[in-house]
């Protein structure tokens, strides 16, 4: 998704409580970045922040990161996250927010930042065969997540396009990921105990666009 520039996004990253700045220096000491010990996910891609909010103040009993590239989505989800808080009003004091390239999320995360759930949620489809490596699901990717995912830990995958969707279970199966739930009709069939709509999960759905999504599961 293209977003204008923000002006105002950079100094309110900066000034922020749950915003991170440096995250190569976090590497190995994630947990150690929030009040309580609880289990760690990590949503990649963010964007605006509407998922991450609402799933952050309904489980107070997880710790959250959210990852995203761009300074102007990360100054909106801030701000949504902030909204969300306010609504419960609560603190968000189990949330974190950075800037990142996702291809080379390994510089951030080791086995010391067990992540027990990865949420991708619509990411791009990079539908061109020689710009597929860069598909956030693709098996180069997956491993990157594996040196980090807790074991049994899941990916919770959602798209709405086909060929990604198809090509992203062949990616979890060559990752030694085993897919435990999947529907090709998620509003029809649901396999999560509860499904939070993204933004464009609420666009492609008011035109016809069936979504697609899975859970895999490391195994070893």
């Amino acid at each position: 998704m293209r977003i204008r520039y923000k002006k105002w996004a950079r100094p309110e990253l900066e000034s922020s409580l749950f915003y991170r700045e440096e995250p190569e220096k976090l590497r190995g000491k994630w947990i150690e970045e929030f009040e309580k010990k609880q289990p760690l996910h990590l949503e990649l891609g963010c964007g605006k922040g509407q998922f991450i909010a609402q799933l952050a103040t309904e489980n107070l009993n997880v710790n959250y990161i959210a990852i995203d590239l761009v300074d102007a989505m990360l100054g909106l989800a801030k701000r949504n996250i902030e909204q969300s808080y306010q609504t419960i009003k609560k603190e968000p004091n189990n949330i974190l927010i950075t800037r990142f390239d996702i291809e080379r999320i390994f510089l951030i995360f080791d086995q010391q930042d067990p992540i027990e759930r990865i949420y991708i949620n619509f990411c791009n489809p990079w539908p061109r065969g020689k710009h597929q490596k860069k598909r956030l699901t693709h098996t180069k990717q997956l491993e990157k997540y594996k040196q980090f995912l807790s074991k049994e830990g899941e990916i919770y995958f959602k798209t709405d396009d086909d060929g990604l969707f198809q090509a992203s279970l062949k990616y979890f199966e060559e990752s030694g990921l085993e897919i435990t739930k999947i529907t090709y009709d998620l509003h029809q069939k649901p396999i999560f105990e509860k499904n939070i709509e993204t933004e464009h999960e609420r666009m492609f759905s008011q035109q016809g666009i069936k979504i697609k999504a899975c859970i895999a599961r490391r195994k070893e």
